[in-house]
């Protein structure tokens, strides 16, 4: 078996991509996208019937002027999922306005709209996670939409201290950033490679597992954002990864032999210390984390700005 085949023995894979050809070719079981990806698969023209679907739909006499656009980006991100989801047999991740990552029931409102939409089209609730950055405000607007069964993808999430605060929340879903990780250690140790091994993002992603399955969280872990294929391979036997089609294709023409490296029975034993969490513990502790402080702002500003993008790119077809 080549790696992927290897890997897929071992953890879910879910493919990192708008790119529906990709989704054919690697068979992942789930698909997430975000602004940015949607933008980029915007730009192709075999994707222009969903565009001009959600132009019109946003059009309709339903929606006052200042509520048209973000019907449309709604309707968009709906019409994609809907594609993905008659591809992969398993879940897509649809994601709210990052710019209400600080209100809790805009979120929760966005998020509602979006499931009433899927809902429409028949498709199961069981199928869709709401992908919400992980600041408190987005934990707890999961908190809530996962008590009225819509479930949820916390995503931006660069620490343990975010990830724990998910898992009391009891979202479904949470996908750690690796590489983004990696890439503010680079920076600021100023070197241009960190062994897997050593790569902090992996180190990151491996005291979450640990903890999540010595404690008994049912909350699934879903590593994203990697760099390269070892990153990849040192996160063998985690819940899920959400790879990009070109390291699909590195792993898919590798013969590297994959074992697992997170387990169950390695997490009980060892050392981790159950943490309780409040507001203002999580607020100080994220404070006291220089990276994952940024890199959770930093990447809320990306996807809105994406998100501008895509709204410019649709705008001129209204």
């Amino acid at each position: 078996m080549n790696a992927l085949e290897q890997l897929k023995k071992l953890t879910t894979v879910v493919a990192d991509t708008g790119d529906f050809q990709s989704m054919e070719k690697y068979t992942p079981r789930d698909a997430t996208t975000n602004p940015s990806l949607i933008y980029q698969a915007a730009q192709n023209p075999k994707y222009k019937h969903l565009i001009d679907d959600a132009v019109n739909y946003a059009k309709s006499s339903e929606f006052e002027d200042d509520r048209r656009m973000r019907a449309c980006i709604e309707k968009l991100s709906v019409n994609f999922g809907l594609e993905i989801l008659k591809i992969v047999p398993g879940r897509v991740s649809t994601e709210v306005d990052a710019r209400l990552s600080f209100r809790i029931y805009d979120t929760i409102w966005y998020a509602k709209s979006l499931m009433r939409m899927y809902e429409k089209e028949g498709v199961d609730r069981e199928r869709i996670l709401i992908k919400i950055a992980a600041t408190w405000e987005g934990i707890k607007a999961a908190e809530i939409l996962e008590k009225e069964g819509i479930k949820t993808n916390l995503t931006l999430l660069f620490s343990k201290i975010q990830a724990i605060a998910c898992a009391e929340a009891g979202v479904r879903l949470i996908s750690p950033f690796v590489g983004r990780i990696l890439d503010w250690h680079k920076m600021t140790k100023g070197v241009d490679h960190i062994p897997a091994t050593e790569d902090p993002g992996v180190i990151s992603v491996t005291e979450i597992y640990n903890y999540y399955k010595k404690f008994d969280y049912q909350t699934e872990i879903m590593g994203a954002s990697f760099r390269n294929k070892e990153e990849i391979i040192e996160l063998a036997g985690c819940d899920l990864l959400t790879i990009s089609p070109a390291l699909l294709q590195e792993l898919e023409n590798s013969n590297i032999k994959i074992n697992a490296k997170l387990s169950k029975e390695r997490a009980a034993k060892s050392d981790a210390v159950k943490i309780s969490l409040d507001e203002m513990n999580f607020r100080w502790l994220m404070n006291e984390d220089p990276m994952a402080s940024m890199k959770l702002s930093e990447g809320i500003r990306n996807f809105s700005k994406d998100l501008r993008k895509l709204e410019l790119f649709v705008g001129r077809l209204f």
